[in-house]
């Protein structure tokens, strides 16, 4: 009977090989991880050294099948392989492993398999021609990818140092793309990103510093290696359960990048930001955050983790994926809310009675063209006023004309007299008291109230703690009566996903309800996909992350040639990090191949609609709802949906809510996609005057920094769409291409 404890780990690297697998082999290794737990000498496991190697052992997983485990200490095992018995035992030298110099974590290659790799992805030889009458000079050899960079440059940047060899032999992107498929994720990125013509510098830089070690390597310690987040492993259980099952492995919830893995653990002394482009696992990283600060809790049955984001559709896709990660158990102590519902529920706390209806900014829009046509005022637009009057007024809590004449308006466009904004004051009076009157909302003031709520809420807190002071301390139980003394704050920690689309109001409500300590504020977002114009300067608003923000760059989700399409259509244009600096997607890369997007001319919009009812036909091979059609408004939506219908195709519009439908194509506006992703997507209507909006391209002759600022975010819409997707990127116009689509069109 084994009575010493034994570790059993599975390297990220080996699901790979594992996802080729045949059903019953994954369900045998599965029974073998609890049989070699118990007991690694049971006689059915024959577990043996291999021949010439004394950490490399091979184990029977059942009888065609053999794990390759590394020994990382007498009890200390790591799968790093399952291969067929036959594939074990001859040719070891193949089998590589070792601890990376740069990163300290383990890697393990198996050199045949790639070198097989690279063979298939190689063009077959010409045939031989007939002798010529005379010799003709042989062609010139291409020239090898890497020749420019020395072997030692490639190891110091963390190349697996036995794949160099290999390395210097590749001539072709297929061959790069060959060998990256079964090399360590690490050496996949920096190759990738110096054959996309970055330098040794900038790889160093945005790449490997981010994972490097930080502490000097023992090459030899394979233990400590193992522990280091550059090891990919897993150890429970239930973990391996998750490895194991599906298609994608549930690999996001056993195993993280180990940039991701550091973010996830690090003890911040306050509010921390972690930014990045679409699909670099931001969302991930929160949600393994949340996970983080809950098994750190004391126990208890209340909810002091805050989870929340800018909208419902969103806020029920992190519970469905809380509860993936870790159960009801996890669920039962995190409050997960998006941040309107949030902010309307500290308002009807203060005011049981109100009946307001809350009104969402399209009819806000609404309301204030119906007062302007009612006063026959034609000044000033309601687009303006409105972002006036919530950006401005609302969001800096302006509460008389005269606090609204000093109020700065930076940021807001075109400057403004002092009698403009008299008349601006005026209107905006008259608007409040017609939603007043009409017995609605909107959501702006509803994040202004309660923040408002819980700032006085907080100071009653903090004079209360000032009176415990002042009276001996918190034994003082005469302070309880008649005060705040049974105030707390609501919540321990808060995490808040999709950062970049918050109000000024929602920050200062969430600020006062976490106290000001270590970890209390965990952000995630991206500014480069920021669809609202609710620009924020996050110090002003008490929350200071200089010093505590970084930054994700490796895309999960979009090819290389999306990504790099999806980045064009931001050239130019330039962004904020949320606390008044200027934020790149500088490192921005993903190491997932395919075709490159497909450009769409047509002459006029009906034309448009049938080569999209076309395409969409052709792609029969895959659900319907792994299809997206992204459109700039919701006519052009329904007219879609009507032109596929007509070929017999099913649409579902995505609303405010989600799809609504369970089969069928998803169309819906730009707006819409944010958060989602599909196998292809189609983006329609990409012409001049849709995208942007011709009322935008006015704006340059009358206010030049609103015209900036609208058209950044009408680039920022496009961005989102465009990496949406997984596979397949089509993009569709009638007349006058997009400006956006320039450098697309160029290269």
């Amino acid at each position: 009977m084994n009575t010493v404890s034994v570790t059993l780990r599975l390297l990220d690297k080996a699901d790979k090989e594992i996802l080729k697998l045949p059903r019953t082999v994954k369900g045998a290794l599965y029974d073998f991880q609890h049989k070699f737990k118990a007991n690694p000498q049971a006689t059915g496991l024959q577990l043996k050294q291999l021949k010439g190697d004394s950490r490399l052992w091979s184990a029977r997983v059942n009888d065609d099948y053999r794990a390759l485990l590394l020994r990382l200490a007498d009890s200390d095992w790591l799968i790093v392989s399952v291969k067929h018995r036959k594939e074990v035992y001859e040719n070891l030298d193949r089998l590589s492993y070792g601890i990376n110099q740069v990163t300290g974590g383990i890697e393990y290659v198996d050199l045949q398999v790639v070198e097989e790799s690279v063979l298939r992805r190689t063009a077959p030889a010409p045939p031989a021609a007939a002798p010529a009458p005379r010799a003709r000079p042989e062609p010139a050899r291409p020239e090898p990818l890497f020749a420019r960079f020395p072997e030692q440059q490639l190891t110091d940047l963390g190349v697996a140092e036995p794949l160099v060899p290999v390395i210097r032999t590749l001539t072709t992107e297929e061959q790069l793309l060959g060998l990256i498929e079964y090399a360590p994720q690490l050496t996949g990125e920096i190759l990738l990103s110096l054959f996309d013509g970055k330098s040794y510098d900038d790889v160093l830089e945005q790449v490997t510093a981010p994972v490097a070690a930080p502490e000097p390597v023992d090459t030899e310690d394979f233990q400590t290696a193992a522990e280091r987040p550059a090891t990919m492993v897993t150890t429970t259980d239930e973990a391996l359960r998750e490895a194991l099952e599906g298609e994608d492995f549930g690999r996001w919830k056993v195993f993280l990048h180990p940039t991701q893995s550091k973010l996830v653990e690090r003890d911040y002394s306050g509010p921390a930001r972690v930014g990045g482009g679409p699909g670099t696992g931001k969302t991930i990283v929160a949600l393994h955050r949340v996970k983080h600060l809950v098994e750190r809790l004391p126990q208890g049955r209340n909810k002091p983790v805050l989870l929340t984001t800018y909208n419902k559709n969103l806020a029920a896709d992190l519970r469905a994926r809380l509860l993936e990660l870790g159960g009801e158990q996890l669920l039962s102590r995190v409050e997960i809310s998006h941040v309107d519902q949030l902010a309307l529920r500290v308002v009807r706390e203060a005011e049981p009675g109100s009946t307001k209806q809350t009104i969402d900014d399209n009819q806000v829009l609404r309301e204030w063209r119906a007062m302007l046509d009612e006063f026959g005022e034609t000044t000033w637009d309601a687009e303006f006023l409105h972002d006036e009057w919530t950006q401005v007024i609302l969001g800096q809590a302006v509460a008389s004309r005269t606090d609204y004449f000093r109020a700065r308006r930076a940021g807001r466009g075109r400057n403004i007299t002092r009698p403009e904004r008299a008349e601006i004051w005026q209107l905006a009076e008259k608007f409040t008291q017609r939603l007043d009157s009409l017995g609605r909302q909107t959501w702006a003031q509803v994040a202004e109230r309660a923040a408002r709520l819980e700032m006085e809420r907080e100071r009653r807190m903090q004079i209360v703690e000032q009176q415990r002071a002042e009276h001996g301390g918190l034994d003082n139980i005469h302070l309880q009566d008649g005060s705040a003394g049974w105030l707390r704050h609501r919540y321990r920690h808060i995490v808040v996903d999709e950062a970049q689309d918050l109000r000024p109001g929602h920050w200062k409500m969430l600020r006062a309800m976490v106290a000001r300590d270590r970890n209390d504020i965990f952000l995630v977002g991206d500014t480069h996909q920021r669809i609202y114009n609710n620009q924020v300067t996050l110090g002003s608003l008490g929350i200071n992350i200089r010093g505590r923000s970084a930054k994700l760059t490796l895309s999960y989700r979009t090819t290389r040639q999306i990504l790099g399409s999806a980045l064009g259509v931001l050239s130019g244009e330039s962004f904020d990090d949320l606390d008044g600096n200027a934020e790149t997607l500088a490192g921005y890369r993903s190491v997932l191949s395919g075709a490159q997007p497909e450009l769409h001319p047509n002459a006029d919009w009906e034309a448009e609609r049938a080569a999209i009812t076309e395409l969409v036909s052709q792609w029969d091979d895959i659900p319907p709802e792994q299809i997206a059609i992204c459109v700039p408004t919701n006519a052009m939506a329904q007219q879609v949906a009507v032109s596929l219908a007509r070929s017999g195709i099913h649409a579902v519009e995505i609303g405010p809510d989600g799809p609504r439908g369970d089969e069928g194509v998803h169309i819906g506006t730009m707006f819409r996609f944010k958060g989602l992703e599909y196998q292809r997507m189609i983006i329609a209507g990409v012409s001049e005057g849709l995208v942007p909006r011709t009322e935008v391209i006015g704006m340059r002759r009358t206010d030049a920094l609103r015209y900036r600022r609208e058209l950044q975010r009408a680039r920022s819409l496009l961005f989102v769409a465009t990496t949406r997707s997984r596979d397949s990127l089509a993009i569709f116009w009638h007349g006058t291409p997009s400006r956006f689509l320039q450098p697309l069109l160029a290269s």
